[in-house]
């Protein structure tokens, strides 16, 4: 127990000997982090629409009665809605209608599908740095979608719930967040360069040094006189 006691104090000891590299490599990172939140990085906005769909005429039933397995089968057809979302015939009519200068690759990176779990519901996301146009694409995505559901799994039933809505704050980057992180990072990296610097430095500083690797009694020392 003893033992234990004085590594504690050492490490204590080791980390108070340094602490304004500590205090000023967190400081640093913070720092770093805030001014690439605030004044670097764009800040991208998202909004969603959502739909719901479903089943295809060909699986409907006659009677009209709604019952435990055409719920099942709908919500498995949800994920073929999803990639039809994503598909190219989409993409390319929405870019096309809307007169953007986006390829399929960027399209994609700014939309996407989201399968509300155990439901018949479809989530279009959009990211964007202009708020207005992320409601546009979230909403003629939608639309386009309806138009080809239609015509290709030959789908009746597809309802638009929520209509996108221009987004007014952003959700990336977020300052606070991303300064809480860079001020964790800065503390360990800090805590990790102060213990390797102290293990590097091989020189005697104190006597208990010399007892502790040189294994020699201190029989005197001489004290530092002040001017």
């Amino acid at each position: 127990m003893k033992v234990e006691e004085v590594s504690m104090r050492e490490y204590f000891l080791i980390l108070g000997k340094r602490i304004w590299t500590i205090v000023l490599i967190t400081a640093i990172s913070i720092a770093v982090s805030g001014v690439l939140s605030y004044f670097v990085l764009e800040p991208q906005y998202q909004t969603f629409t959502t739909l719901m769909v479903g089943k295809p005429k060909e699986y409907q039933n006659y009677d009209q009665k709604l019952d435990y397995n055409e719920v099942l089968l709908n919500q498995k057809l949800v994920t073929t809605y999803g990639e039809l979302v994503k598909s190219r015939v989409v993409t390319d009519e929405v870019i096309n209608n809307l007169g953007l200068d986006l390829s399929y690759k960027d399209f994609a990176e700014k939309v996407s599908v989201n399968l509300v779990k155990d439901t018949e519901i479809i989530k279009i996301e959009v990211t964007d740095k202009d708020p207005k146009l992320a409601a546009v694409i979230a909403n003629e995505t939608a639309q386009v979608f309806m138009k080809h559901v239609k015509d290709i799994m030959m789908v009746e039933n597809v309802q638009i719930i929520d209509e996108a809505r221009v987004p007014e704050i952003p959700v990336k980057p977020r300052p606070k967040m991303n300064m809480a992180i860079a001020g964790v990072l800065g503390l360990m990296i800090s805590i990790f360069l102060v213990f390797l610097l102290e293990y590097l430095d091989n020189t005697i500083k104190t006597p208990e040094d010399i007892e502790r690797y040189l294994g020699l009694p201190v029989i005197g020392t001489i004290p530092k006189l002040e001017d």
